[in-house]
């Protein structure tokens, strides 16, 4: 069973950590693991170089999370001190070395670096959110940190309309990294570590069965508008070279509904949260097909907004499924499951990468057709 603090924590204590640990999901999520595809365009256009491997160094990105979720599933309930440590050292260090290589090869590697910061920070922070925050606001808690997603989306976005070059970006988010990161180990002092009682079957597997394999697919679909759509936008004229910002700043804003998936929980279950979720995914990829065949950048900007809430709210949903499925290692749970999600965005990161040379519409309605694959298979 996971142990707790002995004392009870002060609110302000909680409220602090929360804050922290949206902020290191901002730095960890926005950019160590999705900026590949944020700045893709201004990545191509400053260092041509790095325009061929593009859809490679989102797979790594997708891969690196994976695997770094996959420790931390044996770690995070453990020591989500050092797990938050270790995530901050690793996501700045990716982030450093995307704001100053030009190499093709080393641009794969450091953002395969950057990648395994954010597959370290969720988990630990699910324990540490649940060792701080009281039961009553727990739920609203970890929404509101899955949040922190949505938050680094909007700050990349502003940072991509406002930075003279694509490095300042990246040093900015690496800054971000170590201040969360610290503030949190240094607050966050009397967790203790998870003991190894509990049986068995409090980790059966096939209560995350389910819910695992519906990441997975939704993934696969979901890897189109993160790795690729600002390049299919502005490669179609949908939107101008001088706007994907605003892409992404609309995806943020839609991404802020993300703390309200507690509350959706509660009310429809973690099955019907599901299907809301997901079907806002499924309208986003049309929506964005819209846009790019008849033109309208409203519809372009709707959709990304759209996506926006449906996925910060559907991986809100993998949280509290995991820890539903698993009460007693939640920080473990969490990681298996979203592991499932990055092995289903790598895979579609390279599987749409094979279909840059056809109509962006058969890629837009393939993902649209897959997530709605993962809508049929709801977690229960």
């Amino acid at each position: 069973m996971v142990s707790s603090t002995t004392v009870a924590p002060p609110a302000t204590r909680g409220l602090a950590v929360a804050v922290l640990g949206t902020l290191l999901i901002a730095s960890t999520y926005g950019m160590a693991r999705f900026g590949v595809g944020l700045f893709a365009p201004r990545l191509g256009a400053e260092r041509p170089d790095l325009a061929p491997v593009a859809g490679w160094a989102a797979a790594a990105q997708f891969v690196a999370y994976a695997l770094a979720a996959a420790v931390a599933s044996r770690t995070s309930d453990r020591w989500p001190r050092t797990g938050v440590a270790i995530a901050g050292a690793t996501a700045g260090l990716g982030c450093l070395g995307v704001a100053t290589t030009s190499s093709a090869a080393w641009f794969v590697v450091l953002v395969f670096v950057g990648g395994t910061g954010a597959g370290l920070a969720s988990p630990a922070l699910v324990r540490l959110v649940d060792a701080v925050v009281g039961p009553s606001r727990a739920a609203t808690a970890q929404s509101l940190v899955n949040t922190g997603t949505a938050v680094g989306v909007v700050v990349a976005g502003l940072l991509a309309l406002t930075t003279p070059s694509i490095a300042a970006a990246w040093w900015a988010m690496a800054a971000v990294n170590a201040g969360a990161s610290l503030g949190l180990v240094l607050l966050v002092r009397r967790v203790e570590p998870g003991t190894t009682t509990a049986t068995e079957t409090s980790y059966d597997p096939r209560a995350l069965a389910g819910p695992a394999l519906a990441a997975l697919v939704v993934g696969a679909g979901s890897a189109l508008i993160w790795s690729y759509g600002p390049l299919l936008a502005t490669g179609t004229g949908a939107v101008g070279d001088d706007r994907v910002g605003l892409l992404w700043i609309a995806l943020g804003i839609g991404g802020l509904l993300g703390p309200l998936t507690g509350r959706l929980v509660e009310r429809r279950g973690i099955g019907g949260a599901w299907a809301v979720s997901v079907g806002a995914v499924v309208t986003a990829n049309l929506l964005l097909g819209l846009g790019l065949t008849l033109g309208p950048a409203w519809s372009t900007y709707v959709a990304m907004a759209c996506f926006g809430a449906g996925y910060m709210c559907l991986s809100g949903v993998l949280i509290l499924a995991a820890r539903r499925a698993w009460p007693d290692g939640a920080g473990r749970g969490t990681s298996l499951l979203f592991i499932a999600l990055a092995v289903g965005q790598a895979a579609g990161a390279v599987g749409f990468d094979a279909l840059q040379a056809a109509e962006p519409v058969i890629s837009v309605v393939l993902a649209a057709a897959v997530c709605a694959a993962g809508l049929r298979l709801r977690p229960r």
